[in-house]
């Protein structure tokens, strides 16, 4: 499997709505699709242009069309997939503050 950059902008207008979208896709990566995509992390952004959320998603596929499908099935948006070359870590991702 290689590594992707999954670009997702404005795709929800909640948190509720993210969270939905969440649960779809793991659902369809781990019972419909385990061999050919791993969900890793994502990362949310606020889309101020778009009135909502996006995301930058990390993911493990065996080829870009793979992770179309998921998408697909799952009834996420896709704007762009990049492949990831290379990984450099200089500290590990900040835990998010409790409110």
């Amino acid at each position: 499997m290689k590594t992707y950059v999954i670009l997702r902008r404005g795709g929800w207008r909640s948190p509720e709505e993210l969270q939905a979208a969440a649960a779809r896709s793991t659902a369809v990566g781990n019972e419909e699709m385990s061999d050919d995509i791993r969900w890793i992390r994502s990362y949310v952004m606020a889309e101020p242009d778009e009135g909502g959320l996006g995301t930058v998603c990390i993911y493990q596929a065996t080829s870009p069309e793979k992770i179309r499908e998921h998408a697909e099935r799952a009834d996420l948006p896709v704007t762009e997939i990049i492949e990831v070359a290379d990984t450099v870590i200089v500290r590990p991702d900040p835990v998010a503050a409790e409110v």
